[in-house]
């Protein structure tokens, strides 16, 4: 039965049946081989290159094809920072994946190549708030978002679909054109096509990037840190507790 079909499967079917194209003329426009049969009876996962064709073509959204979202046109041109490519597991269900900072500094240039993001580590949480969206793990480099942020610590990321709807003065994962970083955004009033990226760390000067120039965009809500300082007020604890045995020492050997 349909309602048991994957729902990109179902919206994909909807998305052609709306444009009123044969299964061999829509597979002809986005490229995606002789007919789009398969496509619609869940036995071929969507590829990437199908997914962006529906974008360029189509203004349809990546998030809303795969349930992730409400919305089902996005603008190519106007904003949309969406992921260009979404994993799922065997299962049919929404993989994080993890970005290093070595695979970062290829990740602008991959960003559409679905065999590129087959090579990266996935992983999923089991928590209720990493349902229903699209999150992806990038590794920071550098120490310009300390003291919050340390590096080489992870931080986890949600899929914002469009520029619109990025909340301001909250930290994101900003993917440009020839580099990744984890940035507080900033809108700035009065300019509808650039935004302002500023440091945490003082000693790094904000930087003003043109949105069309953001591939991506992941607000940021968690981290992942390893090797978890010991709390400050624990070690002076410790070393007055050190100091006062040494003096009850002291004051033993002066009664005897």
């Amino acid at each position: 039965m349909e309602k048991d079909l994957p729902i990109e499967a179902r919206r994909f079917k909807k998305v052609r049946k709306e444009l009123n194209l044969t299964q061999q003329a829509f597979a002809e426009l986005l490229g995606a081989g002789a007919t789009t049969a398969d496509i619609e009876r869940g036995k071929t996962k969507l590829s990437g290159k199908v997914v962006m064709e529906l974008l360029r073509q189509y203004e349809i959204n990546p998030l809303w094809l795969f349930g992730y979202s409400y919305h089902k046109h996005v603008s190519a041109e106007g904003g949309n920072v969406g992921p260009k490519v979404i994993t799922v597991t065997e299962d049919n269900e929404d993989a994080i994946l993890l970005v290093n900072q070595k695979a970062a500094a290829g990740y602008p240039q991959n960003i559409q190549d679905t065999e590129w993001y087959e090579t990266l580590p996935s992983f999923k949480i089991p928590l209720p708030q990493y349902r229903n969206a699209t999150y992806r793990g990038f590794q920071v480099e550098g120490d310009s978002m300390l003291p919050n942020i340390r590096p080489n610590e992870w931080v986890l990321g949600r899929a914002v679909p469009n520029i619109a709807e990025a909340d301001n003065s909250q930290i994101y994962i900003v993917v440009l054109h020839d580099s990744v970083l984890v940035k507080k955004l900033q809108k700035i009033p009065g300019n509808s096509t650039r935004v302002r990226l500023i440091s945490l760390n003082t000693e790094y000067l904000p930087i003003d990037v043109a949105i069309k120039d953001i591939q991506e965009l992941w607000k940021v809500n968690s981290k992942l840190s390893f090797g978890v300082d010991e709390p400050q007020e624990s070690s002076l604890l410790r070393q007055l507790q050190q100091s006062m045995e040494e003096l009850k020492g002291q004051i033993n050997s002066l009664k005897n």
